[in-house]
């Protein structure tokens, strides 16, 4: 797993060169909630994991991770265990959080010389299931990550917009100055 002394990889020499952003969203019962997470969560899952369950919601409560814009994390912490997607696997070649997902997902990073990363298209790895019982089935949401036109912020966009939360993303997005 990444330290905590900005053990990002190479291609990122500090914590600062990685944007984009980390939210956490809730659901009650009648309304969904966002709010922005700590940027540590963008280099960081288990920081990630923390202020997700940090939340304490009565309701359903995932993270949603854009990476750099190129790749995104889908987080769901529960008793048993947090659930994960990966939009990306290929991200975990360049960057530590993509690889501690990975890790935790007990897949191996891919064999691919960074340097022919751009002629390899890339699959997601996880449960594409992750948020099937909130409105979202697998199905949906693999033709969403397989889009590989979009950055990954503009596919987050689609997953708030499918499961009715866009408005209050947007809100926190411009809040954050993203």
């Amino acid at each position: 797993m990444a330290g905590g002394s900005g053990g990002s990889k190479s291609a990122q020499s500090n914590d600062v060169d990685v944007d984009g952003f980390a939210v956490a969203v809730v659901r009650d019962e009648t309304a969904w909630k966002v709010t922005a997470l700590d940027a540590t969560a963008l280099t960081d899952l288990a920081d990630a994991e923390r202020q997700l369950r940090d939340l304490r919601a009565a309701g359903a409560a995932f993270g949603l991770i854009d990476v750099d814009d190129e790749f995104f994390i889908v987080l769901r912490p529960s008793p048993s265990g947090t659930r994960l997607l990966l939009s990306d696997a290929t991200a975990g070649i360049d960057y530590d959080v993509a690889a501690d997902v990975l890790d935790a997902l007990n897949v191996e990073i891919p064999d691919i010389d960074p340097d022919e990363l751009d002629d390899v298209d890339p699959w997601p790895e996880g449960d594409l299931g992750v948020l099937a019982d909130l409105g979202l089935p697998d199905a949906v949401m693999s033709v969403i990550v397989s889009d590989t036109d979009l950055y990954a912020d503009e596919q987050l966009a689609m997953v708030a917009a499918r499961l009715g939360f866009a408005e209050q993303l947007t809100k926190v997005l411009e809040s954050i100055g993203h």
